[in-house]
């Protein structure tokens, strides 16, 4: 991604985050504060509910990203309270964050991964994240189906004028920037646009059960023991070859060939000896982890 379109993303997320601005200054002081209850309406409520899994799969990218607890929670808080606001200004701080050659080079992958990933340690924990990723999601998107069916059922259709009060438009108009951010990502991790077209289009008309529906896909897409962070990546930085660095990190391709330095492999998973190799897949970088531990201790 060129340094211009990184620009252009700041550009669109700095409009649209003043949009939201304007729009929310703007129902306050001609329809007054949100929380009356006349205003939760059944399609309301269904929005609400829409909007805020959308806002569960932002959360657990910026709760990735942070470096520390402190600041996740922060921003998840305000997330939740700001919605599209907070997504806007998060999504131009991590573009901002990112250097000349950054930008030149992979802007997105930059801004997805948080950056002790891109030299991090492999951890084993005792419950796959992939696993329980599907799980989570795979709930989500079943919440939100069985809230569409219900409100269909009890309520009709959403497409009444008396539905779109002000605070209705207000909220759509912030579930949709999200929507926005979304489909960025989406864009980024599909090979073609045709389905990229056609998974934002569906973003679109069935919010966040097409959200949860493409992060299950991802997520089966990967193996159980994968890292979890993958599922930002395309499938051309997700398959992306490692290396192994002594003291058992691994780095992208890239990295290595900017560093230059001398590493350990198993060659052959027979013996082990020192020297510099072009690249290592992932799959097999996981199976020297666990047939041998030895190649851990950089000898």
């Amino acid at each position: 991604m060129a340094t211009w379109s990184v620009n252009g993303l700041k550009g669109l997320f700095s409009v649209l985050g003043c949009v939201m601005v304007v729009t929310l200054l703007y129902t306050i002081s001609t329809d007054g504060l949100p929380f009356r209850r006349e205003l939760l309406t059944p399609w309301m409520a269904a929005t609400l509910v829409d909007f805020y899994i959308n806002v569960v799969a932002l959360a657990a990218w910026v709760s990735y990203k942070e470096s520390n607890w402190v600041s996740a929670i922060l921003w998840i808080i305000l997330l939740v309270c700001f919605g599209s606001i907070t997504t806007c200004a998060y999504i131009v701080l991590q573009l901002s964050k990112l250097s000349v050659p950054e930008s030149i080079q992979d802007a997105m992958y930059h801004v997805l991964l948080h950056n002790q990933s891109k030299n991090g340690t492999v951890q084993k924990t005792k419950f796959s994240p992939i696993v329980t990723a599907r799980i989570i999601f795979s709930l989500l998107g079943l919440l939100m189906l069985g809230t569409l069916i219900y409100t269909l059922l009890t309520d009709g259709s959403p497409f009444r004028k008396e539905l779109l009060t002000p605070w209705m438009t207000a909220t759509l108009i912030d579930f949709y920037i999200n929507v926005v951010a979304l489909s960025v990502w989406v864009a980024y991790k599909e090979s073609s646009w045709i389905s990229a077209f056609i998974w934002i289009i569906l973003l679109i008309c069935l919010g966040s059960i097409t959200t949860c529906v493409y992060i299950v896909q991802q997520l089966f897409q990967l193996s159980s023991g994968d890292p979890l962070y993958l599922v930002l990546l395309n499938k051309g930085n997700n398959k992306e070859k490692y290396i192994i660095k002594e003291g058992a990190k691994i780095v992208p391709k890239r990295e290595y060939k900017q560093k230059k330095k001398t590493v350990l492999f198993k060659e052959g998973f027979d013996s082990i000896c020192k020297q510099e190799i072009e690249e290592v897949d992932i799959e097999e970088f996981l199976s020297i982890i666990e047939e041998d531990e030895f190649a851990l201790k950089g000898l």
